[in-house]
């Protein structure tokens, strides 16, 4: 049940097929229904999550009740709540737009990981640099790029979840309207489609 994230991580870092065997009795597979809520705000997250299948989002909902998605994780992706790491109450929401299988591993298991398998601090450290990363970038979108420029980048990231999730929802990941994202939609065709 757990080849591919096993080659995943040997892709990622030097773990031998005894090696992994030897942290994977910490984890599970689970499998998780479209809408099904996985983490509510609130919450303490015990766990993270790597998507074998399927499609997972991250997001908050203002005190108008917008929706505001922070972070989707298709195949390969990993997403947790980091406040969980320090024991705190999660900011944020986690649902599943589509069926889905992931891995399920608790919080501190690059750690006990670690502890028998080195690299995985490599592993780790490399995951959070990512991660940082990706949230600079994406706070310097939402301040300064256009809406175009932050779909294309969309589009870049995300390269196979235009036709799989609701526009709304893209819109909301980047911080514009339905409306405003159709219009960008409709611009880019004109552009790249003229005859």
């Amino acid at each position: 049940m757990f080849e591919q994230f096993k080659l995943y991580l040997q892709q990622k870092v030097a773990i031998t097929d005894e090696q992994f065997d030897l942290i994977s009795d910490r984890l599970k597979v689970k499998s998780f229904e479209k809408n099904e809520m996985i983490l509510m705000k609130g919450e303490v997250s015990s766990h993270g999550y790597f998507v074998l299948s399927g499609l997972l989002r991250s997001y908050a909902i203002d005190a108008k009740g917008k929706t505001h998605i922070i972070q989707f994780a298709p195949e390969q992706w990993w997403l947790s709540d980091r406040n969980g790491m320090f024991n705190e109450a999660s900011e944020f929401f986690i649902d599943a737009i589509e069926p889905t299988q992931a891995v399920v591993m608790p919080r501190n298991f690059i750690d006990e990981a670690a502890k028998h398998v080195p690299c995985m601090y490599d592993l780790n450290n490399s995951m959070l640099n990512n991660s940082i990363r990706f949230m600079h970038k994406r706070i310097n979108m939402l301040l300064s790029a256009t809406a175009e420029e932050r779909y294309l980048n969309f589009i870049q990231l995300y390269p196979n979840l235009t036709l799989r999730v609701p526009q709304w929802m893209i819109a909301s990941y980047l911080g514009i309207t339905p409306e405003s994202l159709s219009r960008v939609r409709k611009d880019l065709a004109h552009k790249h489609f003229k005859v």
